[in-house]
């Protein structure tokens, strides 16, 4: 599954073609499914039939958005996005793909049903070919709709987070809301999108890896936790800073740059 996963995000970030791309997903999506429901367990079931429907809707609707493209222009490349119904179909299929809100409902719920190691893959690397198509797509989207639902997403993203007792699902929310910045920087420089992901997907890993390592799943349990690695959660905790963006570590990078590029295109 594994090999499966690395294979299918392979062939998504590196085709020029809309059905090569499309098969990707189509791989990775089959591969993550076993993996989140290998814990028989009801709700990790119910996480992995959310996941599957969600991507399943996801990937036929950027089928559909690319051979409205090839229909009107003749064009499979996917740099060469050029009718406007396929862009908007595209831009939800994406959304849709990566969880971004209006599209956000299923995250949370499949993230709280999967292990961490899980939840780690579903956080980092399934976000990684709907970013990729992204960063291609990005010059002929409309910025509007992508300006409209980044300021959602973050803003929900930030909101929602703040009464849950589930680590999972404040994570959840966290990736929502850092994806709300990398889809509002992407029509004016896709660069910094680029940025903003492999940090977020660094900051993510080593969060997921310490909850891994302390066996902590929710509020209460971290609290405890300081006492058996009192370096490790100290190290949790400057991650978990750096993840919120706070000035002087690394999370913040991106963030100012961001900023930077959006007062620069008289948007800030």
């Amino acid at each position: 599954f594994t090999a499966s996963l690395l294979l299918g995000t392979t062939m998504t970030i590196s085709s020029n073609h809309w059905v090569m791309a499309w098969a990707g997903l189509e791989i990775n999506t089959l591969a993550i499914l076993p993996m989140i429901s290998k814990s028989h367990h009801p709700r990790a079931i119910e996480a992995a039939t959310k996941y599957f429907l969600t991507q399943a809707t996801a990937s036929a609707l950027l089928l559909f958005s690319s051979m409205i493209n090839a229909w009107q222009t003749g064009q499979w490349d996917i740099t060469q996005l050029t009718n406007p119904t396929s862009c908007l179909i595209l831009t939800s299929a994406i959304a849709m793909k990566l969880g971004l809100v209006p599209f956000h409902f299923w995250f949370p719920e499949v993230l709280q049903g999967t292990s961490l190691t899980t939840g780690l893959l579903l956080s980092t690397l399934m976000k990684f070919p709907p970013i990729t198509l992204l960063y291609m797509t990005s010059p002929s989207l409309n910025p509007t709709v992508l300006t409209f639902m980044a300021i959602l997403s973050t803003a929900l993203g930030g909101w929602m987070g703040l009464n849950q007792t589930q680590i999972r699902k404040i994570l959840a929310f966290s990736s929502i809301s850092h994806l709300g910045w990398m889809t509002i920087i992407i029509s004016y420089n896709p660069k910094l999108t680029l940025l903003n992901f492999y940090l977020y997907a660094l900051m993510t890993t080593a969060t997921f890896l310490t909850l891994h390592s302390t066996k902590a799943s929710k509020l209460s349990t971290l609290m405890t936790t300081w006492t058996k690695a009192p370096a490790l959660n100290a190290a949790l905790l400057l991650t978990l800073l750096s993840l919120a963006g706070l000035p002087p570590l690394t999370g913040f990078l991106p963030k100012w740059l961001i900023i930077q590029e959006l007062t620069k295109q008289d948007m800030a």
